[in-house]
């Protein structure tokens, strides 16, 4: 994933972008950049980040960045910004995006002889891609909405031009863009929390689809929204700091939510509850108010040198790196029951190794509780995990087992209330090594959220998802499948 920053204020704005793109660092650790506008010039930082922090790498470079409008990203996929001279003036852009039909568009793009000079992981860079289907359009309103007409996946933007910065949320809202106001000074951003400490409060969340322009006079739409959202889950249950607010729900009251809901029908006798930090530590405080235990820290985070959340991209580096953060209280675990609480488990490799750490730390029955249901496919339409196919997830592998390979009835597998669902988490119980595993039904899941199910992406439990199928903007039909 990846987050945004924007920042409109009436005097320098540097310091406000610098602090607010840096607290997105938890959505993003391979590429950052700010721009900013200082009365039509352009001034452009893309730094990797893949082995330090934000903050390091963009102290000097602050000081470059002149003008009252910037934008800023922290992302886990392409260098961006990307600066674009066009028959629209001068822009720059950022994008949180997953293009699923690139080559195709690509191919558009070079028909109306347009070029592409940026390149991400050698390919075409997508926020590049973004920028060239915006300037096919008669104005920025038009080029957004033809972004909005192509692309099979997802993308939220911030343009920043001379006269404001434009925020476009993805059609569907799958991923989020909220506004605080300071005074006359206006911030937007993919994270609520990311301008509070520098005295923003938030006055409006952009909503699917919607396009609005952020100038020095203040706020103008100049696209309105589509009917229907589709806000990913997984922001609530994991990406999303826990002091964000996503459509005014707070993540860590989710979380907190779902662990009361799963220890409120739990019938596990344990000594108390601890979680796998940090993801599972709202949910672990919820449940021992629902099951009625403590709430112990059984295992720690080891901070100073290991809080960034995704690390490497190679699997056999994530799975050390997971190790290494997380250290166990051996005084607190030894000789007890213990629950442990977590948000999710994708291929189950690093919660294999954890339990096999919380065993040799002398816990005499390790009870694993997930938040949100097992993860049956693989996401479309956001970079959600390092899993790429739906056989990578330990869930879609422990089905093809009990199917004998052949899979003829997955939707049994997705209904919590049939055996088949049952012998799945048996199967992936087994695999993990725990003595009881337990994950939240997807009812459960949408009503800590507070959100009507067709309003909530759901996709990587159940499969569903809503389709663009018209070429038209205007008369687009959304059908869930």
């Amino acid at each position: 994933m990846s987050g945004l920053f924007g920042v409109v204020t009436k005097n320098p704005c540097a310091t406000d972008l610098f602090y607010g793109t840096d607290y997105h660092s938890h959505l993003g650790t391979r590429r950052a950049g700010v721009s900013t506008n200082d009365n039509g010039t352009m001034h452009l930082n893309i730094h990797n980040i893949q082995n330090s922090y934000f903050r390091t790498k963009f102290t000097d470079d602050m000081r470059e960045m002149l003008g009252n409008m910037g934008i800023g990203v922290i992302s886990d996929t392409d260098p961006q910004p990307i600066v674009v001279n066009s028959h629209l003036g001068r822009f720059a852009v950022c994008t949180v995006s997953k293009i699923n039909n690139m080559p195709e568009l690509e191919q558009l793009c070079l028909e109306k002889r347009q070029q592409f000079t940026e390149l991400s992981m050698g390919g075409t860079n997508p926020t590049e891609l973004v920028a060239l289907l915006i300037t096919q359009g008669q104005d920025f309103a038009d080029g957004i909405r033809n972004v909005y007409r192509h692309v099979k996946g997802s993308v939220s933007m911030l343009i920043l031009t001379d006269n404001g910065i434009i925020a476009a949320r993805d059609f569907l809202g799958r991923t989020p863009l909220v506004v605080g106001r300071r005074d006359t000074d206006y911030a937007v951003a993919s994270e609520s929390h990311s301008y509070i400490n520098l005295g923003f409060q938030t006055i409006r969340y952009v909503a699917p689809g919607e396009a609005i322009l952020i100038g020095p006079n203040g706020i103008s739409q100049i696209l309105p929204p589509s009917d229907k959202m589709q806000i990913c889950s997984f922001l609530w249950i994991y990406y999303g700091y826990p002091a964000a607010q996503y459509e005014d729900i707070n993540a860590e009251e989710v979380r907190y939510q779902l662990g009361l809901a799963m220890g409120q029908a739990d019938d596990v006798e344990a000594d108390y509850v601890s979680a796998i930090p940090d993801s599972g530590i709202g949910m672990a405080i919820g449940y021992s108010a629902g099951k009625g235990i403590p709430y112990k820290r059984g295992i720690l985070k080891y901070t100073p040198t290991w809080s960034r959340s995704f690390m490497p991209v190679n699997q056999e580096s994530r799975n050390l790196v997971a190790r290494m953060k997380l250290i166990p209280s051996r005084k607190v675990l030894e000789g007890k029951d213990v629950v442990f609480c977590d948000d999710s488990i994708v291929r189950g490799t690093q919660l294999r190794d954890q339990v096999k750490m919380l065993y040799g730390s002398g816990v005499r029955r390790v009870h694993i509780r997930i938040s949100c249901p097992p993860l049956i496919h693989g996401c479309s339409f956001l970079n959600f995990s390092a899993s790429k196919t739906d056989m990578e997830l330990i869930a879609r592998r422990c089905i093809e087992e009990l199917e004998g390979g052949v899979i003829r009835n997955l939707e049994a597998y997705r209904d919590s209330t049939t055996k088949e669902y049952a012998a799945m988490v048996e199967k992936i119980r087994q695999h993990i090594g725990v003595d009881s595993l337990k994950f939240n039904s997807l009812d459960t899941l949408c009503n800590a959220i507070g959100l009507p199910k067709q309003k909530v992406c759901t996709h990587c439990f159940d499969g569903s998802s809503f389709d663009i199928t018209s070429p038209d903007i205007n008369q687009l039909a959304l059908e869930l499948k």
